[in-house]
């Protein structure tokens, strides 16, 4: 048991070393001054903390993220920081109604393609916000964007972005006359250099919004808005620990969390949040798998924050822009995009078509249009709308239907059981889509981890170019191999 809490503590203060400048970044981004460094590490602590404590997937990590930074800098710039924080506030509530109402267990019904694009716009608008600071400080946020790959590649134990910002951070002092001196021709690489500033050292104190109803009515749908979207995010990110884990997480209690955690954060001056990906992943590969690990990453930013002030000031916006660049790359779908040429084209055309409406509209109007197009398209593939599964008396599970977004849950929840060998006939199955194809090839990874042997028979050819086209060199391995066995 000991092993097991001091496990937990050091994955949480590893995750605690890489939300950090991704909280101040967040923060900044979204205030557009030096005192939302405060704001954004307010929101890791408090939402962080509460939503590990109360939420539904164990070893999620919560804070600000990219998707709900960019619609949070849209309600700060319309109505000011003050209303904002009651927004963000109404935003938990909504959340809190949507995890009791059973809402979330509508995210099993995303397609794989709406997902993908939902980041791939992301990514691409937090691109677009940096674009004036790498005007202004181009060689700084390269040099940060080139330390932060060697530094991955290099050294494992020690995240690359706490590496990069204490090295750049330290080194800057000697070498930034050097740097605003270098030009290409006639042009500076960097304009200038700006700095956080210096942010107050104090431990957050609790402030009761002012709820005026006239108020209340402007901020209605923006917190609407950032309950959706925050929402989604959470959940997503839930769907993507359970992919690695091999667990299952509980999406209406996820709301619930999420939801305390955004009322907790704006009554102490923090940001909305969400469950954020790559800080997930990490806490999960540090070798947290507990509600402590994710409280413990809160408790350390909240005694770094109450001695932190000196130190910040003299972080300079370039690197956290060059990080937070770092962060946008690796939110694409790569995978997905080099696999556009063999999907299906309605899935490519959802993908794409959700990501362009992410940057051009709205987040999510992107999402709902996106469903709205999958569903079109599964109308018109296949007159099925779900799959089943009939076990025969060899004790050979049958898929009949399609196996689509709409039926992987049903269908691969139905398949979990404590068998050493599973046989699966898909001779029924007369299409698939990307979201059942990629479901498919987890399910033979999860099992065969899990010490179930999978085989595959009666596997219709074009079902199985498929599943070959879209499958990883591993996938692609684990798949023969089912096939192999039957």
């Amino acid at each position: 048991m000991l092993q097991r809490i001091t496990s937990e503590a050091l994955s949480g203060l590893t995750v605690a070393i890489v939300a950090l400048p991704l909280a101040i970044a967040f923060g900044i981004t979204a205030t557009g001054t030096s005192e939302g460094a405060l704001v954004g590490l307010y929101s890791a602590i408090f939402a962080g903390f509460f939503a590990a404590i109360f939420g539904g997937t164990p070893g999620q990590v919560t804070g600000p993220t990219g998707p709900i930074t960019v619609v949070a800098t849209g309600v700060i710039a319309a109505h000011g920081l003050e209303s904002a924080f009651v927004a963000f506030l109404m935003a938990g509530a909504f959340q809190i109604l949507f995890g009791l109402s059973r809402l979330g267990s509508f995210i099993r019904y995303i397609p794989h393609p709406v997902i993908s694009g939902f980041m791939g716009g992301i990514a691409l608008i937090i691109i677009l916000g940096e674009l004036d600071q790498v005007r202004q400080s181009f060689l700084l946020v390269a040099v940060t964007i080139i330390l932060m790959l060697v530094a991955t590649r290099l050294i494992k134990s020690v995240p690359a972005s706490l590496i990069v910002l204490v090295a750049v951070t330290a080194a800057l002092p000697a070498l930034g006359s050097l740097l605003e001196s270098l030009t290409v021709g006639p042009v500076p690489l960097n304009r200038a250099i700006d700095y956080i500033g210096e942010i107050p050292e104090a431990i957050p104190a609790f402030t009761a919004p002012e709820l005026h109803g006239a108020a209340l009515g402007t901020l209605l749908l923006p917190a609407l808005s950032i309950a959706l979207l925050g929402s989604i995010d959470s959940l997503l990110t839930s769907v993507v620990m359970d992919n690695i884990t091999g667990t299952r997480h509980r999406s209406n209690r996820e709301l619930i969390g999420q939801g305390l955690g955004n009322i907790a954060s704006s009554l102490f001056g923090g940001l909305a949040s969400a469950g954020a990906t790559v800080r997930s992943v990490v806490n999960i590969r540090s070798g947290g798998r507990t509600a402590v690990s994710a409280a413990t990453h809160s408790v350390v930013l909240l005694v770094l924050v109450v001695g932190l002030g000196g130190v910040v000031q003299y972080i300079p916006l370039a690197v956290l822009s060059g990080i937070l660049l770092m962060t946008a790359f690796g939110m694409f779908d790569w995978e997905a995009m080099r696999q556009s040429r063999v999907a299906p084209k309605g899935d490519v055309v959802v993908m794409f078509a959700t990501m362009v409406i992410t940057v051009t509209v709205d987040l999510t109007a992107a999402v709902a249009v996106g469903v709205v197009v999958s569903l079109a398209i599964h109308a018109v593939r296949s007159r099925q709308r779900r799959a089943s599964v009939v076990r025969d008396e060899a004790g050979v599970h049958h898929v009949h239907g399609p196996l689509s977004f709409l039926s992987m849950d049903h269908i691969f929840t139905m398949l979990r059981n404590d068998e050493p060998r599973l046989s699966l006939s898909l001779g029924n199955v007369g299409y698939v889509d990307v979201s059942g194809a990629k479901a498919l090839l987890a399910f033979i990874e999860r099992s065969e981890r899990a010490g179930v042997e999978v085989s595959i028979t009666d596997l219709p050819p074009h079902i199985e170019n498929r599943l070959t086209a879209l499958a990883n060199d591993e996938q692609h391995e684990r798949l023969r191999g089912a096939l192999k066995s039957r």
